[in-house]
């Protein structure tokens, strides 16, 4: 089965210009922050309600609790948000024109309703269609979080364990690996 694409530094920025020259383009842009920034499968962005990111004082949460029924495994889960995806969702709710109530989805669709997994998937792929940045879908940003923490030197333990993964072996299947990085490998002795 082919894996998704890890997407670039560059494809990045083109995708996130791409989202902002669009309809809807704060939204978009918190659904692909919350996959790339948080490593969120599209149906837990799409499950998520607002009183899981905001607390009752307005305020962003340090960690976005998913609920055993947002996961695909069906195990409560912990999100840690970074400054950087905190920056995205104070950013975000700064356009949104809703109120905070704690029921209320997190991420509306155009008929101001919760998205389904599928739509959401759907809407990825438009987003990463128009950015032309081929290979990619609804898992790339998952993808790419996982990799660049273990790019970065984060224990694989604690990559398994924030993306919710049983096995080692699930999260291993994730990492890409490239010529570059096995040339700065062999470097290091």
């Amino acid at each position: 089965m082919k894996q998704a694409k890890v997407i670039s530094e560059m494809e990045m920025k083109r995708l996130l210009a791409v989202i902002m020259s669009k309809r809807h383009a704060a939204r978009n842009r918190m659904a692909i922050m919350l996959s790339y920034y948080a490593g969120m499968r599209v149906g837990e962005i799409a499950a998520l309600k607002m009183n899981d990111v905001i607390d009752a004082q307005g305020g962003v949460r340090d960690q976005i609790v998913l609920a055993s029924a947002y996961t695909k495994s069906k195990e409560a889960r912990v999100v840690f948000v970074s400054a950087k995806l905190r920056n995205e969702i104070q950013r975000c709710l700064a356009s949104f024109n809703t109120t905070l109530q704690s029921d209320v989805p997190f991420l509306k669709t155009q008929k101001n309703r919760a998205f389904s997994a599928n739509t959401l998937c759907q809407l990825f792929g438009s987003l990463y269609a128009d950015a032309a940045i081929d290979g990619a879908s609804s898992h790339s940003g998952r993808r790419s979080f996982i990799t660049k923490l273990a790019h970065s030197g984060v224990s694989s333990k604690v990559i398994m364990t924030l993306a919710g993964h049983r096995y080692l072996a699930t999260t291993q299947r994730y990492i890409e690996v490239n010529d570059e990085m096995m040339r700065n490998a062999v470097e290091v002795i």
